[in-house]
C-alpha cells in the first residue's frame, strides 16, 4: 500500500529538482529577467505545492478506503462461517445422537439464534447498499417502540453467562413513526456493539422512555470505551474501533453506519458519552411529532 505514496513522494522531489535547476539555468542565460523568471517560478511552485497537498489527500483517502474494503470483505467471511459452522455442529450432534426433546429443543432454539445473526447481517449489508444507492424509500408506521427495542433486547441476550447480560428498562408504550426494519437495525447494531465490546458476561444497559415529548433511548456498556479522535469516525462507513492489527472483536464496520443514516432520515439525533468509570453510552433522541 506504500509503494503508491513512495513513487508519488519521489515524482515530487524530481519536480523541485528539475524547477529549481531550470531557474537556475534561466537566470544565468538572462540575468536581467531575474525578477520575472523567480515572480512566474513561484507561482508554478505555489501551484505545485497546491495540487501536490490535494494528490496526496486523495490518494490516502483512497489507500485508506480501499484497505477498509478488503478488511470488511475479511470480516463478513468470518461473519459469515461463524455462525454457519455453529448450526452446522447443532444438526450434526441432533442427527448422530439419541437426545432427548429437551436437548433437541435447545440446539434447534441455538440455531434459529445463530440464524437471526446472519439474518441481521445480510440486512446489514443490503440496506447499505441500498442507502448509499438512494433506492430505499424508508416506509413509515405507527410502531410500538417498547415492544421493538424488547424483541431485539430478548433476541440478542446471551445464554452462555448464568446471568442476564442485556438489562432493560422500558417505558411502556412508547409509541413513533417510523421504518419498523430500519429501526430494528439501529437497535440490533447499538447493543450488539455494546456486547461485542463488553468484557464477558459484562452487563449491558438498555433504557428507554419518554420525556417531554422526546423519546430516548440509551444503550450503555462498561466496555473499552472510545477515545475522543474516534467518536468524530465511528460513524463512517466500514470505519472500526482500534487498530487494524491487533483487533480481536467481530464485526464489518457497518453497524453504526447504517445507525447514522438511519436516525438521519427519522429526524433523529445519537450522541457518545462516556460512562463512568469505564465504557460508552450511546444516546439516540426521537421528536415524536416530526415525520
Amino acid at each position: 500500500m506504500r509503494k503508491p505514496l513512495l513513487i508519488f513522494y519521489a515524482l515530487i522531489i524530481y519536480a523541485f529538482a528539475e524547477m529549481i535547476w531550470w531557474g537556475i539555468l534561466l537566470i544565468n542565460a538572462a540575468p536581467m529577467r531575474k525578477g520575472m523568471i523567480l515572480g512566474e517560478g513561484a507561482v508554478v511552485l505555489l501551484i505545485l505545492i497546491v495540487g501536490a497537498y490535494h494528490f496526496q489527500k486523495a490518494l490516502k483517502k483512497d489507500m485508506r478506503l480501499k484497505e477498509q474494503q478488503n478488511n470488511f470483505l475479511l470480516s463478513v467471511t468470518h461473519e459469515l462461517k461463524s455462525p454457519l459452522a455453529s448450526i452446522k455442529l447443532y444438526l450434526q450432534t441432533i442427527l448422530k445422537r439419541d437426545l432427548d426433546r429437551d436437548q433437541v429443543k435447545a440446539f434447534l432454539n441455538n440455531s434459529l439464534k445463530d440464524i437471526e445473526r446472519l439474518d441481521d447481517l445480510v440486512e446489514n449489508m443490503l440496506i447499505a447498499t441500498r442507502m448509499e444507492n438512494h433506492s430505499y424509500s424508508f416506509p413509515k408506521e405507527a410502531i410500538n417502540f417498547t415492544e421493538l427495542v424488547k424483541g431485539v433486547a430478548d433476541r440478542l441476550q446471551i445464554h452462555t453467562c448464568n446471568k442476564r447480560v442485556i438489562k432493560t428498562s422500558l417505558q411502556p408504550e412508547v409509541y413513533l413513526k417510523g421504518d419498523r426494519l430500519a429501526l430494528s437495525l439501529v437497535v440490533s447494531n447499538l447493543i450488539e456493539n455494546a456486547v461485542k465490546y463488553s468484557p464477558d458476561c459484562e452487563e449491558v444497559k438498555v433504557e428507554l422512555k419518554e420525556v417531554n415529548n422526546i423519546v430516548k433511548l440509551l444503550v450503555v456498556d462498561k466496555g473499552i470505551g472510545i477515545s475522543e479522535a474516534e467518536k468524530q469516525r465511528i460513524f463512517e462507513k466500514f470505519y472500526r474501533v482500534g487498530n487494524e492489527d491487533t483487533r480481536t472483536t467481530k464485526g464489518t464496520g457497518l453497524g453504526l453506519y447504517i445507525v447514522k443514516h438511519v436516525l438521519d432520515r427519522h429526524h433523529a439525533t445519537i450522541k457518545v458519552r462516556n460512562n463512568s468509570p469505564r465504557g460508552s453510552i450511546f444516546e439516540v433522541s426521537f421528536n415524536i411529532y416530526v415525520d
